[in-house]
């Protein structure tokens, strides 16, 4: 059973900041509710409630909304109309598809003044004689009847022969209310009769009547013949009822057999009886066929549900890291000595992103969860130095590593260390020799004669020029 919440109504009230002191209108549609409760206390100023296309078999706790202006309630179990007299600013009610039988009970809509349009189309109501000449004359403020404009000339026909009409539709009224008492009844007997099947008891654990023998008299001949008579046929009994009981379980078992092996089957009959077997429509049979659909909705879930794998545990409660490969990934270890460096090449899946890829680089292991799943710890047992192209000293996850070509491991780009592109900074100014002190700038000086020109003469009476 689905209860309007007040964390459901704020999930309707986005249009109004989830705000539900001030909501004017919200949709509570297709939701299985199946009670109005909370919204005449929670939502005062509401002028539209929408609550089609749901399980509510009464019309009830809206009388505060004294702003409302229209009700939906199509395709529920309402049976009949009421508890509206204190929405006092309803003008449109929507009752379609319904179980509305009493039609006597629309005359409770005479206190809602404003109301101008009503809809009653798929209730049992309809089919009555006379049905819509009694709405017309009954509510006289009404200008739409299942969509339908009333006109003035049929507003004053019908309220001319109001109290015949009324005599008719009182009388299918009670015809109908007789009816729903006995489908009510036939319900409650299906309902019970389920529970009932499985309590039968036979009278022997076998289903057969035994004589007690112990307490013969001794010392009769008679008795004592009666007595071998008896187990003699009693033994014979025993032997056929064995027999038959064998040849019962035998039957069963190919019973069982057959079922085992086609449960779809016997699953597709039910399915089919169930929908193809007539039945009434009353609120009964939709409540029935509800709780059929959402009972096959849950065991469809229960066998699409996945079963949360159990964490694995990579490092023990004393502190060591166990070995994990849940990927089941190749990889190859090796340390060289000349670089001092460990390098690990791990095959992971092609065209993967490296942001599936996480590395975690310890003193003493190496973890890498690639999408989610743990490599586990990687540890180096022997130092040896680095291999060429070929798996070689490598130390290897996979057996088959070895047994691999060379154009099956993947082809990737070196530089020779001693063929380096860079700059080096340090070896720019070459020296003679390591010994020698800091560097010295050779500046050289021009001679006198290139300082001046031809025909230049050096007057001692002239200052230098500075």
């Amino acid at each position: 059973m689905v209860h309007i919440t007040e964390d459901l109504i704020r999930r309707r009230a986005e249009h109004n900041d989830c705000e539900i002191f001030s909501l004017e209108e919200v949709s509570l549609h297709q939701q299985d509710i199946e009670r109005i409760e909370h919204i005449d206390r929670w939502c005062r100023d509401l002028k539209i409630l929408y609550l089609q296309n749901n399980l509510i078999p009464r019309i009830e706790n809206v009388g505060r909304l004294k702003n409302l202006e229209y009700l939906n309630l199509a395709l529920n179990n309402i049976e009949a109309i009421e508890n509206l007299e204190g929405c006092e600013s309803l003008q449109k009610l929507d009752l379609t598809v319904n179980f509305v039988g009493r039609l006597s009970s629309v005359e409770s809509l005479r206190h809602n003044v404003h109301l101008t349009e009503l809809f009653l189309v798929g209730n049992p109501c309809t089919e009555f004689q006379g049905y819509r000449q009694y709405v017309v004359a009954a509510l006289p403020q009404l200008k739409w009847l299942d969509g339908t404009e009333i006109s003035r000339s049929e507003r004053i026909r019908a309220s001319q022969g109001l109290e015949e009409v009324r005599i008719l539709v009182g009388e299918q009224e009670e015809e109908y209310l007789r009816r729903r008492v006995q489908e009510k009844e036939e319900s409650e007997r299906k309902a019970a009769g389920g529970e009932k099947q499985n309590r039968e008891r036979k009278a022997g654990f076998d289903g057969c009547w035994y004589t007690d023998i112990s307490n013969t008299t001794p010392g009769l001949e008679e008795n004592q013949e009666n007595q071998k008579n008896q187990e003699n046929q009693e033994n014979q009994e025993n032997q056929e009822n064995q027999e038959n009981q064998e040849n019962q379980e035998n039957q069963e078992n190919q019973d069982l057999e057959e079922n085992v092996e086609n449960p779809k089957i016997d699953e597709e009959e039910q399915e089919r009886e169930f929908w193809e077997t007539p039945c009434p429509f009353t609120p009964e049979s939709r409540l029935e066929t509800h709780r059929h659909l959402e009972q096959k909705r849950k065991e469809k879930e229960k066998k699409t549900e996945k079963k949360l794998k159990a964490a694995r545990t990579l490092v023990t409660s004393d502190g060591r890291v166990l070995n994990v490969n849940e990927p089941k990934l190749d990889f190859c270890l090796t340390e060289d000595d000349e670089t001092n460096m460990i390098i690990l090449d791990l095959a992971v899946f092609r065209h993967l992103d490296t942001s599936l890829i996480d590395v975690d680089v310890q003193p003493t292991y190496v973890r890498v969860a690639v999408k989610g799943k743990a490599q586990g710890e990687i540890r180096v047992t022997k130092i040896v130095q680095r291999p060429s192209r070929n798996c070689g000293n490598r130390h290897c996850s996979s057996p088959q590593d070895n047994k691999r070509n060379k154009n099956d491991i993947p082809e990737r780009l070196e530089v020779d260390p001693s063929k380096r592109t860079s700059v080096d900074i340090a070896n720019i100014v070459q020296r003679r020799s390591t010994k020698e002190g800091p560097l010295e700038v050779n500046r050289t000086t021009p001679p006198e004669a290139d300082l001046f020109s031809e025909g230049f003469i050096d007057d001692p009476d002239v200052p230098p020029l500075i």
